[in-house]
């Protein structure tokens, strides 16, 4: 997975990106909001941000609610790393858009999890959106017949919108994507067929 690290620090910028590429993340580096708001919005942006607040022209903040207003259907996972730590600052970083936040100076083993947190939930997303997909192609191979339909007591035929009476088979067919294929029932077998056929070889030992 793509991780992004946005940080002004060059120390610190190094730091998380020597430990995300040693747990198999392919890591990109921007030194300042700025930079960083141009790869995040690419179309093949990281999946995962992590992101300092405190930064010259585009802060973490601003940073926050550019990411969360683009036009996207998946947007990344942000991670707030900084030095503030108190509850209002924690409450204004979410309520921007971070989707998690850790306080420096931070444990290398807490962000590793809080990481790995991220990518379950970009995994859920993933085959959400997945299913979505599938959903709203089954609904465009589907029209959905609604409504009561009039359909005669002895034939069989249906009305349509039209007032024309016609086969069921002939209805659905027009009103669907459904194809039909004939058959016989095992009980129309024995109603009708077999009665025929036994006709029939009478009729042949008749005229033979």
């Amino acid at each position: 997975m793509k991780v992004l690290i946005v940080d002004d620090e060059p120390v610190l910028r190094r730091l998380l990106q020597t430990s995300l590429t040693s747990w198999d993340y392919e890591v990109i580096a921007a030194p300042g909001g700025a930079e960083a708001w141009e790869i995040l919005r690419r179309d093949d942006a990281p999946s995962l941000a992590i992101l300092d607040w405190t930064m010259p022209g585009v802060d973490g903040l601003e940073l926050c609610k550019r990411v969360r207003a683009l036009q996207k259907p998946t947007k990344p996972y942000l991670i707030f790393v900084t030095a503030k730590a108190r509850t209002q600052d924690i409450v204004t970083g979410l309520g921007a858009g971070a989707d998690d936040y850790i306080i420096k100076p931070f444990n290398r083993d807490e962000l590793r999890a809080r990481i790995q947190v991220g990518v379950r939930m970009l995994d859920l997303q993933a085959a959400l959106a997945e299913r979505v997909r599938e959903l709203e192609e089954a609904l465009a191979r589907v029209k959905q017949l609604q409504g009561l339909l009039p359909i005669c007591s002895y034939c069989k035929k249906v009305r349509d919108d039209r007032n024309y009476w016609q086969q069921v088979e002939t209805y659905i067919e027009g009103h669907s994507d459904a194809l039909f294929t004939h058959g016989i029932c095992p009980e129309c077998r024995v109603k009708y067929v077999e009665p025929e056929l036994e006709r029939l070889r009478q009729r042949r030992r008749e005229e033979g």
